[in-house]
């Protein structure tokens, strides 16, 4: 079977390699899935670079946090040969061989059946990040979160989890505002769905005053660092900021100030390890609530040879939108 394999030179650095693998190869699990699509997510830029990010601890090693396809074979009652599967999460691609190869061999546990009104690509059109958008706005709207309370702030919103977020709260009549630090995705952003465009300047900034104009009913914060702290107090009374992504750094600025004198929550969302149940709902939400024709509109499809060049630019920042992989081409 054909794979991105990451091997590791006499130097410590690794390098990606296009090669064919033997079946018995593949890590330990329960099922083995026919693999069709993977993704290109931040994760995997770090898998793909020559030290390997800090994620991939041991060598020759399959990048590739998440993967569609269809069961070969199971050890497992729940997956029959034929079942078409997700995955998403559990280290997949970092500790654990991922989807960057035409088969994989993974724990039941980790794997969800796919909704009948969402094929393998388009889970993979999806994939962690839209599945990380849908989680997060879950918790904004299990705090109280509804179209009426006013308009939802996306930070990271040309990103995978951010045009997901556009494309899935206007879709549910949200009015999105998105904030994009460069003016030509404007356009881009608008087809998705967004209202509202704001510069990234203006919100990535220091903390000024604990509290400003009261502006936004909900957030789903991509980027973390300085912005979250500075947005925190822009956010209206009682409402809630999901935080998914830390591309602007896991340190930030902020005062208690917002949380006791407006009741502003704060939500870590992390997809990682999700119970099962909540990972069907996501995912029977995203069959429902996502308008999967928009999808086509944030995608572009790559190849296994594409993505050593691909990686080195998500780290850039030069990917928009989802990178689908089909595995197979």
């Amino acid at each position: 079977m054909r794979a991105l394999v990451m091997e590791q030179g006499t130097d410590g650095l690794a390098k990606p390699e296009i090669k064919d693998i033997d079946e018995g190869h593949l890590p330990e699990g329960d099922v083995t899935v026919r693999v069709e699509f993977s993704t290109l997510n931040y994760k995997d830029g770090l898998c793909l670079s020559p030290k390997g990010g800090g994620l991939v601890k041991t060598y020759p090693h399959v990048p590739g946090i998440d993967f569609s396809g269809v069961v070969e074979a199971s050890d497992d009652p729940r997956y029959a040969p034929g079942d078409r599967v997700v995955l998403t999460g559990w280290r997949v691609g970092e500790i654990h061989w991922g989807g960057y190869a035409q088969k994989a061999r993974v724990k039941a546990d980790w794997l969800v059946k796919l909704p009948d009104a969402i094929s393998t690509r388009q889970a993979m059109a999806v994939g962690t990040a839209g599945f990380t958008a849908m989680l997060a706005l879950q918790a904004l709207e299990d705090a109280g979160l509804t179209p009426d309370k006013g308009p939802v702030l996306v930070t990271g919103a040309t990103g995978g989890v951010g045009s997901v977020a556009v494309a899935l709260l206007a879709n549910l009549g949200y009015e999105v505002a998105a904030v994009t630090g460069r003016v030509e995705q404007e356009p881009y952003l608008r087809a998705l769905g967004a209202s509202i465009i704001v510069p990234r300047e203006d919100i990535n900034q220091p903390v000024a005053r604990p509290l400003e104009k009261a502006t936004w009913a909900g957030c789903i914060d991509a980027v973390g660092g300085d912005m979250l702290g500075r947005l925190l107090g822009q956010m209206d009374v009682n409402s809630s900021v999901a935080l998914v992504g830390l591309a602007g750094g896991a340190a930030f600025s902020s005062t208690v100030v917002p949380f006791l004198l407006r009741g502003v929550k704060l939500f870590g969302i992390d997809s990682v390890t999700m119970p099962y149940e909540a990972r069907v709902r996501a995912w029977n939400r995203l069959a429902t609530d996502l308008p999967m024709g928009k999808l086509e509109d944030m995608v572009q499809t790559a190849t296994l040879n594409d993505l050593p060049e691909l990686g080195a630019a998500i780290l850039k920042g030069q990917v928009k939108g989802r990178v689908v992989v089909d595995v197979n081409a």
